[in-house]
């Protein structure tokens, strides 16, 4: 099961509609498909899933109201030959549904007259506000594999519609944004911050925890790469300091001998050539008197410039 249909398999369970704002789920499902007909003054819509708790939750939500007719269809996905898709066909939609949720912009049923922007007017409530989120979420979200990346989208079929949800979701300080992908918009989060945030704002709890576990794992991850590279790079910066200090000092010592070092050169290289793998700390702890970590970079230094002489 991916892990989109756990978050919504969560939400299906564990949040009732009547417990939120039923207007609300509405109007999202009404506008979460662009397979709608009008015939004899007659509105009818389909939806079209592959998550059976959904089928059955947007079924359950438009079942026995007034006039309108609902049933779910079963057929198989034909690129997922294993798995099947619900079809949820929506006939008759009632006059009080229309007008509930804002689907017309007149009384006229007509396509021209279709409402595709959210009805900002009867979601004044913080409540009804998450239940069109959500709800739209169930039929046109997903949420990708935090293991893999982090990525959140709704699908829209009209472009106002996707910057509604853009706008609706900076209601819960959220950054979303929308772009164009073939014939479609898409609302999407990208920060994991956001992402947790929003599940919050499903009451996708669980959910939430797994992506936090999964984001605390990759942290430590990342900072224990980042220790490891940078002692990596400085101890290949150590080494490559020391050979080429060696380097200097052999040259001196065939070209000129150590004996005519100044004193205090003179012991450094010698104990350089002692200690080959030693840091530049633990090589003036070993001087005597000893010596700071700069002090001997700075005589090391006068050493290689005597050796770029000869």
């Amino acid at each position: 099961m991916s892990f989109s249909a756990t978050v919504k398999n969560e939400i299906c369970r564990k949040i009732a509609p009547e417990e939120n704002c039923l207007t609300g789920e509405l109007a999202a499902i009404l506008r979460s498909t662009k397979s709608i007909s009008i015939e004899n003054n007659s509105i009818s819509l389909s939806i079209n899933t592959e998550n059976s708790a959904v089928a059955r939750r947007i079924y359950s939500i438009i079942k026995d109201r007034d006039t309108t007719h609902v049933e779910v269809k079963i057929a198989k996905n034909r690129r997922l030959k294993k798995h099947h898709s619900y079809i949820v066909n929506i006939s008759n939609l009632s006059d009080d549904i229309i007008k509930k949720t804002m689907f017309l912009k007149s009384d006229s049923k007509t396509y021209r007259n279709i409402n595709k922007r959210i009805p900002m007017d009867i979601l004044k409530i913080r409540n009804c506000k998450k239940a069109y989120l959500r709800s739209y979420f169930l039929s046109n979200g997903s949420i990708t594999n935090p293991e893999k990346s982090y990525h959140l989208e709704f699908v829209s079929y009209n472009q106002k519609h996707a910057k509604d949800l853009a706008d609706l979701l900076s209601c819960f300080d959220l950054k979303g944004k929308y772009i164009k992908r073939n014939n479609y918009y898409i609302t999407y989060l990208k920060e994991s911050e956001q992402i947790v945030d929003l599940l919050n704002v499903f009451g996708a709890y669980n959910s939430l925890l797994d992506v936090e576990n999964i984001r605390i794992i990759k942290d430590m991850r990342n900072n224990i790469n980042r220790v490891v590279n940078c002692e990596t790079a400085n101890l290949s910066k150590t080494v490559n300091t020391a050979v080429r200090q060696i380097r200097a000092i052999r040259k001196i010592e065939e070209k000129m001998g150590l004996e005519n070092l100044p004193d205090n050169l003179r012991e450094l290289a010698k104990l350089r050539l002692r200690n080959k793998e030693a840091s530049l700390k633990e090589l003036g702890e070993l001087l005597n008197p000893p010596v700071g970590k700069s002090g001997v970079n700075y005589r090391l230094k006068k050493i290689e410039k005597i050796a770029e002489g000869l």
